[in-house]
């Protein structure tokens, strides 16, 4: 039998579950002040004249990846990246973060080293570090094991980030319609979402290099798009995968057929083949080689893309929006519904 991501230790529809109860109970603290978007990339909340966006993120178990090969600067970029990617996502500009950082020991080294990638990332995305808290916490923190097998000093870094919406508009989804182009925009790997799976079935000594490669931001060309083209909806695709084009697509009651997808690095097929998994257990867990999805009309499409050639950044049409509310994915002449 292969593995799964819920035999991994993450079962998703458990966390839906948990997720419709937070909702729940959060919406009970709203005033009219807070814009009804549960469950899209950001919180927004109308601030005097401003429309503010908010959104927390951390690195997950990338940071046992940063342990296992003892390189701790560039998953603060990851945990940069976590955070301004699904601000961007409702059309706001990220403008500051704070981070938080939890250590099992006192460690100047690794704090410096965190902090670097943190604002290695920070300076990609334009956006200004404020602040933080850091945290010593022997009893709730583990150390990890390097490649040796030796103990290392455990740590998680996650962030907060705000963004401001100003003269672009709000991106919710809700214009979208059908026969829209989705724009897909290359990922640099897994970014930071399905370790759990992945540090299970893959060879750490193999691929632990590959598996820490920073999150890709895309910050830049995103703004670009919104100045210049009429966006329709933006998906980061992070945890759960391309379900997540649901959360823009509930909004506008439409569906996507994904049917020209890239071929991806050969690290998700090594996930395939070991992991057990079909290819729609795949598309709903990892990001498959695109790491954001950009709708526009099908005049927009090339203009969009031309946009991130220009940032060094591949893009291309991966599907469209159709009137079916689902996510279905066309793969080897097979068609699986996310």
């Amino acid at each position: 039998m292969g593995m799964d991501y819920a035999k991994s230790g993450v079962d998703v529809e458990r966390v839906k579950g948990i997720h419709a109860h937070i909702k729940e109970l959060i919406t009970k603290t709203h005033g009219k002040d807070v814009l009804p978007l549960y469950g899209h990339y950001a919180g927004i909340v109308k601030i005097g004249k401003e429309t503010v966006a908010m959104h927390t993120d951390g690195v997950g178990s990338k940071v046992l990846i940063a342990q296992f090969l003892k390189k701790y600067d560039t998953v603060g970029i990851d945990c940069v990246a976590m955070n301004v990617n699904d601000i961007i996502c409702v059309g706001a500009k990220p403008v500051a973060l704070v981070d938080y950082i939890a250590l099992e020991h006192e460690n100047e080294e690794l704090v410096s080293k965190l902090m670097q990638g943190l604002v290695e990332g920070a300076r990609e995305a334009e956006v200004a570090v404020i602040g933080g808290e850091t945290a010593i916490l022997p009893d709730m923190i583990k150390p990890g094991l390097d490649f040796s097998g030796f103990h290392t000093n455990g740590f998680d870094l996650a962030a907060t980030c705000i963004g401001v919406v100003g003269r672009q508009r709000l991106v919710t989804g809700e214009k979208m319609k059908t026969n829209d182009v989705v724009v897909g925009v290359e990922s640099s790997g897994l970014h930071s979402n399905g370790y759990t799976l992945a540090r299970k079935v893959l060879d750490m000594n193999e691929w632990a290099k590959e598996l820490l490669i920073p999150t890709r931001i895309y910050v830049k060309p995103v703004m670009e798009c919104l100045k210049k083209v009429k966006v329709h909806g933006l998906a980061h695709i992070t945890g759960g995968a391309f379900s997540k084009l649901s959360r823009i697509g509930e909004i506008a009651k439409r569906g996507f057929l994904l049917d020209n997808m890239p071929r991806p690095k050969p690290i998700f097929d090594e996930l395939r083949k070991k992991a057990g998994l079909n290819y729609g257990e795949m598309y709903s867990t990892f990001n498959m080689g695109v790491g954001l999805c950009v709708v526009v009309g099908r005049g927009d499409a090339k203009k969009v893309i031309g946009i991130f050639e220009q940032h060094g950044q591949k893009a291309y049409p991966v599907g469209s929006v159709i009137k079916e509310r689902k996510v279905e994915v066309l793969k080897d002449g097979a068609s699986f519904v996310l």
